[in-house]
C-alpha cells in the first residue's frame, strides 16, 4: 500500500483491519447465503466498531476501510459500504429524531440500511426519477418502482428518492424520504446477479410518508443524493483498489513460484513487465482515490470532478489488473472458488453502479468546462 503521506498510526490501522477481516469477518462471510443480507457479518462489523466509524470518519478513512477490507474479504467490505450508503443521508440530513432512531441501530449492526435511488428507467440519469410522491391529507403516497437496490428487499429501512413536484429529467422536485421496511404497500423481490450480492427491486403501492419522514428539505432530494455520491464515489474507487491489490499480491506470489521454461514465470521478461505495469496502475489509482478523498475532507474546490476521476480510474484499473492476473494464473484462476475467479466476478459491477464510467466522463467534462468558464 502506498503511503500518500499516511501517518504510521493510519498504516497500522489498515494492517489491523486486514487482520480482523481475515480472522473475524471472512469466516462469517463464508457461511453467508449468496445473494442474501448476511446479518451475522453486519453484526460483527458493528461489534468491531467499524460501522460507527462510518459516521465519525472522513472520506479518506472511509477509503482506507474499504480498501483494507476489500483486500481480504469483499463481502465484509460490501456490507460495510452498503450500511454507509443507506445511512449517510440520515446522518447528514436527518432530523434529530431520525438520527436517534436509526443511527445507533445501524452502528451496532442491528439494522440494515439501503439507498434506493435507481429505477428501471432511471439508472445513470438519476434526475429522471418516475417514483411519484402524491400529496394526501397526511403527507404523500409513494407509487412506483425501484430497481438494483442493494440490501433490498431485506433492509430495515430505505433512503428513498421520489418526485414530489415537476416532471421529466429535472432534478427539481425530488425529495428524499426515510421509509421503514414495514410501511404498508412496500414490497420487494431479490434479483439473481452475476456476482451473488444482496440486491433487489422494490414496489411502492401508495406507501404512506409524512413530513417527519423527509430527509433534508422537500424538493431537495437531488442534493441529498449528490452529497452522498460525492462522498462514496472515491470510496468505490478504494474498493476497486483493494481488489486490484489482492489480485496483484496473488500474481506476485504465483509468478515467483510457478516453474515454466526452465525457471519461474517471473524470470520471463514479458511476465515481469506485465506485473510491473499492474503495480503502476494500482498505485496510480490509489493515489487518485486518496487525493479525491482528501479534497472532500478539506472542502477543496472541484470535489465532484475529483470524485468522478477517482471512481473512473480506479474501477477501470481494477478490471484491467484482475483480468491480467487471471491471464497470468491460467486455467486455475477460472476454477470456482479461486480468489481470482471471485474477484473477476466482483470487479465488474463497480464500473456501473453509483454512476457508470460513461457518466463519470460526462461529469468530469462538465466540471472542467464549468471551472474554465468560471
Amino acid at each position: 500500500m502506498g503511503t500518500f503521506s499516511l501517518a504510521p498510526d493510519r498504516l497500522a490501522w489498515c494492517a489491523e483491519l486486514r487482520t480482523l477481516a481475515g480472522q473475524r469477518l471472512a469466516p462469517l462471510a463464508d457461511k453467508g447465503e449468496p445473494g442474501r443480507v448476511n446479518r451475522p457479518l453486519v453484526a460483527a462489523l458493528g461489534e468491531l466498531g467499524l460501522l460507527e466509524r462510518l459516521f465519525t470518519s472522513g472520506a479518506l478513512d472511509l477509503c482506507l476501510m474499504r480498501e483494507s477490507l476489500a483486500r481480504v474479504c469483499t463481502e465484509a467490505e460490501t456490507a460495510l459500504a452498503l450500511q454507509g450508503l443507506g445511512a449517510h443521508p440520515v446522518h447528514a440530513h436527518g432530523t434529530k429524531e431520525q438520527r436517534e432512531r436509526w443511527l445507533p441501530e445501524v452502528g451496532a449492526g442491528r439494522a440494515v440500511a439501503a439507498f434506493a435511488l435507481s429505477e428501471p428507467g432511471a439508472g445513470s440519469d438519476a434526475a429522471a426519477l418516475a417514483l411519484r410522491a402524491d400529496e394526501d391529507t397526511a403527507g404523500w403516497r409513494l407509487t412506483g418502482e425501484k430497481c438494483w437496490i442493494s440490501n433490498a428487499p431485506e433492509a430495515d429501512f430505505y433512503t428513498v428518492f421520489a418526485r414530489t413536484g415537476g416532471a421529466g429529467s429535472a432534478a427539481r422536485g425530488v425529495t428524499a424520504f426515510l421509509v421503514p421496511a414495514d410501511r404498508p404497500g412496500l414490497t420487494g423481490a431479490p434479483l439473481d446477479m452475476l456476482s451473488p450480492h444482496p440486491i433487489g427491486s422494490l414496489a411502492f403501492d401508495g406507501v404512506p410518508v409524512t413530513a417527519d419522514d423527509v430527509l433534508g428539505e422537500t424538493g431537495g432530494g437531488f442534493r441529498v443524493a449528490m452529497h452522498t455520491l460525492n462522498l462514496f464515489r472515491p470510496s468505490v474507487g478504494a474498493f476497486a483498489v483493494g481488489m486490484a491489490q489482492a489480485a496483484l499480491d496473488a500474481t506476485l506470489a504465483h509468478t515467483a513460484e510457478r516453474e515454466a521454461f526452465g525457471g519461474t514465470l517471473k524470470d520471463l521478461q514479458t511476465v515481469a513487465h506485465q506485473v510491473a505495469d499492474m503495480a503502476v496502475r494500482v498505485e496510480s489509482a490509489r493515489l487518485m482515490v486518496y487525493a479525491a478523498a482528501s479534497a472532500y475532507d478539506e472542502g477543496a474546490d472541484g470535489v465532484p470532478r475529483r470524485a468522478a476521476m477517482a471512481k473512473l480510474l480506479a474501477t477501470e484499473t481494477a478490471q484491467q489488473v484482475v483480468d491480467a492476473a487471471v491471464q497470468l494464473h491460467g486455467a486455475r484462476a477460472l476454477r470456482r472458488g479461486h480468489l481470482l475467479e471471485h474477484l473477476y466476478r466482483e470487479v465488474r459491477a463497480p464500473r456501473i453502479y453509483e454512476g457508470a464510467t460513461e457518466v463519470q466522463r460526462a461529469i468530469i467534462a462538465r466540471e472542467l468546462y464549468k471551472e474554465t468558464a468560471g
